[in-house]
């Protein structure tokens, strides 16, 4: 019998879980490169699924060069050049400590490019990103504050003008709004940075690259 759509895409979701489980474990060197992966059975064990979601999730795994298919012998991991986890997986299990020092090293960087690239454009939308938060911290929205301030930083990672930074801060983004939302409870702390926002924006204002590294240090330290 041909399976139905809805099988299919529960099928699909499944081999899914079971790739990204398997990513973190072989990030985690829990398997080592030319070590040989457990078989169908221990796997379809390990995960409680079925055969054909086990095969499916080997094949995206074989797909991206993390693990390797041998006719008769069995899959065995690959040796990885690079980051063998996708970040944006790797980052849903990182630390909030973890999270902070990303945000430190990130925030003072594209904070200083973006004073010596900013264009007009990117100060309007800046100032006027700044004056979301402003009014959503007074008005005690704190969701609504959390998505300006994040934005008013992704906008200064997009004035920086190197595309790998803006990027990378794009994907961080994502995984520091759910830590904002964790952290805060309302928006007092937001409230007692609004003048330290402000006087980063100036820096970068200014094309003042030290002020603009100096503003952004003390965000993060709060």
């Amino acid at each position: 019998m041909m399976a139905t759509k809805n099988q299919l895409l529960q099928r699909h979701s499944l081999a899914d879980a079971v790739v990204s489980k398997l990513q973190q474990q072989l990030s985690l060197g829990e398997y080592q490169p030319g070590e040989k992966l457990p078989s169908e059975p221990e796997l379809m064990e390990q995960f409680g699924v079925g055969r054909s979601t086990i095969r499916e999730a080997i094949r995206i795994l074989a797909n991206t060069g993390m693990v390797c298919v041998r006719q008769g012998s069995g899959t065995f991991v690959e040796e990885q050049k690079g980051i063998s986890e996708p970040l944006s997986q790797r980052l849903k299990r990182a630390a909030a400590h973890d999270l902070d020092e990303v945000r430190q090293l990130l925030e003072m960087k594209i904070a200083e490019k973006a004073a010596l690239h900013r264009s007009k454009k990117d100060i309007e939308k800046m100032k006027a990103l700044l004056k979301k938060r402003d009014a959503a911290a007074k008005a005690g929205d704190t969701e609504e504050t959390i998505h300006a301030d994040i934005q008013f930083h992704i906008a200064i990672a997009a004035a920086s003008r190197n595309d790998i930074l803006a990027d990378l801060y794009r994907a961080f983004a994502e995984h520091l709004t759910l830590h904002f939302r964790q952290l805060h409870q309302d928006t007092g702390a937001f409230i007692r940075t609004q003048q330290l926002h402000e006087s980063l924006l100036q820096s970068i204002i200014d094309q003042d690259a030290e002020k603009a590294w100096y503003w952004s240090s003390k965000i993060v330290a709060h």
